[in-house]
């Protein structure tokens, strides 16, 4: 039987090509490696559907940066005045010129304008089309690839096109060569979603007999010895504190937020992310709370809190079930509310949950994958919002050069117009050092040995928490039996912002570490973080009605994220705006008020990583917050009462 040539995807897609015909020709704009891991199963099907994200060149970015520099830097006169959210969105509307361009070339192509929907400020263009309308679109073809180890299947393509005019007004189109995946990759590499040591990874060590029974105990001493509803304002960290197992009266003690009571919790808010189906049970923070935070507990703290479920997701409820608990869902989610109630009630809780699939979707020839990118997602929602929480904190991310460039720098932007508009960003910076060893190898092709980088927390425009352990004093966390170890380094995509050189801090620590130490290893020009540390070792959270411990920078960015929401509350208190973009402030002065950690390092690829000492360091940022002093100083910032009658063109 001859063979029916004419219906071969390679004829189909030839065909689709013919009928998108641009004067000028096409020319490739982007080609991503696939990252290992992740193996081709097969063409995807040409009617599967996809939901594609173009973004389109802002209009005016770099003025839109200038503003939140001047607005978050406190010896600038326009500090503490955000824009918001239509002075944003008119500094990165694309020119008229680029919305013309870019609308002609999709309804060239047969895609109708109604199919056409714009972000809030028109930069981003999002499409629902058959996939094989997105390859006649982008020129390219669409294949299915599969991460075993994460159960995760992914509708991408390796390299995609454009017409030769739009390449300067198109900076990104995604889902194409970008294989993030909050939920994926993250948890293969160890890095911020992962969480470690549970029950059974901790049987065997002679200090942890049973996880549940040591958290039941300690639970016991604390609410025999100390009345939770009326502590002593002198109670030190080394009274409260067990090192193995970190519950909240600890991290209060240690960081000095035990008798603060909030004076404006109706006018302040943080807010945690949710990715890849996770959840935050609320029967489960009920029961953590009760333990450790009973006053948050009687208000009703688990069962009062906002949430704000994105693309389909739902923050569910209902008891997990077998194939959750087996890959250990909503333990990511509970810790994050826990560590944020369980320090800064009664501030107000928002939580965002982004749709997608679950890590155990079984992959199917007909069904492609949900293909949303989960930061974008959550971007396009938050930044369409008029009034948003003052800090959020996301515990997830992926190793930066997986991420595409381009779609890396808009995501990283998008943080940027949230610390304009007054929003603490805050990251986890990583859980396996430098890199976890057999990983440390580039993608691009060299295969060439090199420190690994995460990602968002690797992006400027937000701020990046490594993790601690013990105290008098801290260092660096780490956990031989599980190998996790607090993340950090230096950004092969994002050059060392301004904040960080004006001060010669990051300058200083190279020069000790000296230069031929890592030589090629890492890019010293490169975004340094972390910028601060909490503690993110054995950290008691409740999860399927259990008392466990974790592990994790995932612990430690909500930690810090509960702390900045209380000295937000200070200021809202007098009248003051919100930290805000937090970095520019912590390099020149706020740094002041953190404990300095030069203990232990962030070993990882082989090596021993980079060590703490005096000073900022990769290893711990600046060390970690002392309440009072970061009140106090934030107290001290000098701003103007009221915008210039030239604003904003400044």
């Amino acid at each position: 039987m001859m063979h029916n040539w004419l219906s071969t995807p390679l004829f189909l897609a030839a065909l689709c090509f013919s009928l998108c015909a641009h004067s000028t020709p096409y020319s490739i704009k982007e080609r991503h490696p696939v990252p290992d891991g992740w193996d081709l199963l097969r063409r995807a099907p040409l009617h599967g559907k996809i939901k594609l994200h173009i973004g389109l060149k802002q209009g005016r970015f770099h003025e839109l940066e200038r503003h939140l520099i001047e607005v978050s830097d406190p010896s600038h006169n326009r500090y503490g005045q955000y824009l918001t959210a239509d002075e944003v969105n008119d500094l990165i509307a694309p020119s008229k010129d680029t919305l013309s361009l870019v609308q002609e070339w999709i309804e060239e192509c047969g895609i109708g304008a109604h199919k056409i929907v714009f972000s809030i400020a028109s930069d981003w263009i999002t499409l629902d089309l058959s996939i094989g309308d997105a390859e006649r679109l982008l020129q390219t073809e669409y294949s299915e690839f599969w991460h075993a180890e994460s159960k995760t299947l992914a509708v991408r393509a390796s390299e995609w096109s454009l017409p030769e005019h739009l390449h300067s007004h198109v900076e990104s189109v995604q889902p194409t060569s970008s294989f993030f995946h909050a939920a994926g990759l993250a948890a293969k590499i160890d890095f911020p979603r992962s969480l470690y040591v549970d029950k059974e990874e901790g049987a065997g060590n002679p200090d942890i007999k049973d996880l549940n029974q040591l958290a039941e105990t300690l639970s016991g001493e604390l609410s025999e010895s100390l009345d939770l509803d009326d502590l002593p304002s002198d109670l030190k960290a080394s009274q409260a504190c067990n090192t193995s197992a970190v519950t909240p009266l600890c991290i209060r003690a240690l960081y000095g937020t035990l008798t603060y009571e909030a004076q404006a919790p109706d006018q302040n808010a943080m807010a945690i992310v949710n990715y890849g189906g996770e959840f935050n049970n609320r029967s489960d923070i009920d029961l953590f709370l009760k333990a450790f935070r009973p006053d948050a507990a009687r208000a009703g703290a688990a069962f009062t809190f906002q949430e704000d479920n994105i693309a389909g997701a739902i923050n569910q409820q209902t008891p997990a079930t077998a194939s959750q608990l087996s890959e250990k869902m909503g333990r990511e989610g509970n810790l994050d509310a826990q560590a944020l109630l369980g320090i800064a009630f009664p501030t107000a809780m928002i939580s965002y949950s982004i749709g997608g699939e679950a890590p155990a979707f079984e992959p199917d020839k007909y069904t492609p994958t949900n293909t949303n990118e989960p930061f974008l997602t959550w971007l396009h929602h938050a930044l369409a919002q008029k009034e948003l929480p003052q800090v959020i904190s996301t515990s997830y991310g992926d190793i930066e050069q997986t991420v595409p460039y381009t779609y890396a720098k808009r995501v990283c932007e998008g943080f940027a117009q949230l610390g304009a508009r007054g929003v603490t960003v805050i990251f986890g910076a990583g859980d396996s050092g430098v890199g976890k060893d057999g990983y440390c190898r580039s993608n691009n092709g060299s295969d060439s040995y090199e420190f690994l980088t995460s990602f968002p927390a690797s992006c400027p425009y937000g701020t990046s928490v490594g993790a601690t352990r013990n105290i008098e004093p801290e260092e660096v966390a780490h956990n031989e039996r599980n190998g996790f170890v607090s993340g950090g380094g230096f950004s092969r995509y994002f050059p060392r912002p301004a904040y960080q050189n004006a001060h010669g801090v990051v300058s200083s620590y190279l020069s000790r570490l000296g230069d031929n130490t890592y030589t090629g290893l890492y890019n010293r020009e490169g975004r340094a973080y972390p910028d601060v540390a909490t503690q993110g070792y054995r950290r008691v959270i409740v999860w399927n009605g259990e008392k466990f411990l974790v592990d994790g920078t995932s612990a430690s960015a909500p930690t810090f994220a509960a702390v900045i929401a209380l000295v937000n509350d200070a200021l809202i208190a007098e009248g003051k705006p919100v930290l805000g973009f937090l970095n520019p402030w912590l390099y020149q002065k706020g740094f002041e008020a953190f404990t300095d950690v030069t203990k232990g390092s962030n070993k990882g690829c082989g090596t021993d990583g980079y060590f703490a000492a005096a000073g900022w360091d990769p290893a711990s940022g600046f060390g970690t917050p002392w309440f009072p002093r970061l009140k106090e100083l934030a107290l001290e910032r000098k701003f103007r009462s009221q915008r210039p009658w030239y604003w904003p063109y400044l």
